[in-house]
């Protein structure tokens, strides 16, 4: 059976690539756009509660729209859902991201001028030019300070996800605003452009190579649970988006493993290392 979250169709519609496992609908090729709003639930059904979240720049695959509602698949990991319609425009080509933790657009290149909106960090950016220290949008003026190159990366997914710290808690959370525990590592391996999965058991089938249990953990290795990942900090200590605290933190290794398997929530069920082209520092 197909992963609902990974697979382009639905009752009426169906990515072409599926015609002989999806019978009976409508084939179309995916419309190309992107979101405009600062950030939209991807939801698992028009009104339905939310699996993911996109980010303002993140780029879709539309296969429909109906009764207001774009059923799209994210470019980004393939996770397919139902966003409003009215959240989309067409693509641009995005230059920049955002690298702080999160920013504002302001109406003028002037950090007193009014704010239009907040972005969080991961979301893509045109820009048209630079003036006085600000990125030129045609949504308004962004700090230059806060913002890259969209092709560079940061070497390290540790130092990433450590400016999501304190960041509250949100199931299916994916920004700066609220964030669970695989958005903090899709976030982190995506802005060091290692590709990632949405959701943590999609990341525990699919990222790394599975360490011995006489393997020392380091930095940036991944620790799984059944329903739940965090990230190696050092040789002690752990950063993830936990219900435990409602937020991003650090925790002791051995006393999240304690405390999980405590809760009910069983012991780790995987360890793993990722291949990086750099190692990073606290």
């Amino acid at each position: 059976m197909k992963d609902r979250r990974l697979t382009p169709a639905n009752k009426r519609v169906a990515d072409p690539a599926l015609r002989a496992d999806w019978p009976g609908v409508t084939y179309v090729e995916p419309e190309p756009l992107a979101v405009h709003w600062p950030l939209v639930d991807l939801m698992n059904a028009p009104e339905g509660h939310r699996d993911r979240q996109l980010l303002f720049g993140d780029t879709v695959g539309v296969y429909e729209t109906h009764d207001g509602w774009a059923f799209v698949q994210s470019d980004k990991d393939g996770y397919v859902g139902y966003v409003p319609r009215s959240s989309l425009v067409a693509r641009p080509e995005a230059t920049h991201r955002v690298s702080a933790a999160a920013t504002h657009v302001y109406e003028q290149p002037q950090f007193k001028s009014r704010d239009r909106m907040r972005l969080s960090h991961g979301c893509k950016l045109h820009a048209l030019g630079s003036e006085s220290g600000f990125l030129k949008t045609a949504d308004g003026y962004i700090p230059e300070v806060h913002c890259a190159p969209v092709d560079t990366y940061s070497p390290d997914p540790v130092s990433v996800a450590k400016t999501f710290l304190d960041t509250p808690y949100l199931w299916g959370g994916n920004s700066r605003f609220g964030i669970d525990c695989s958005g903090l590592v899709q976030a982190a391996f995506l802005a060091c452009g290692l590709p990632c999965p949405a959701d943590s058991d999609m990341q525990e089938k699919s990222l790394g190579e599975e360490l011995p249990d006489d393997v020392p953990l380091q930095r940036n290795d991944l620790l799984f649970w059944k329903g739940h990942v965090a990230l190696v900090v050092d040789d002690t200590r752990l950063i993830h988006a936990n219900a435990h605290h409602m937020a991003v933190t650090f925790e002791g290794i051995q006393a999240a493993i304690e405390r999980i398997e405590q809760q009910g929530d069983g012991p780790v069920t995987q360890r793993k290392r990722v291949t990086l082209s750099a190692e990073g520092t606290d």
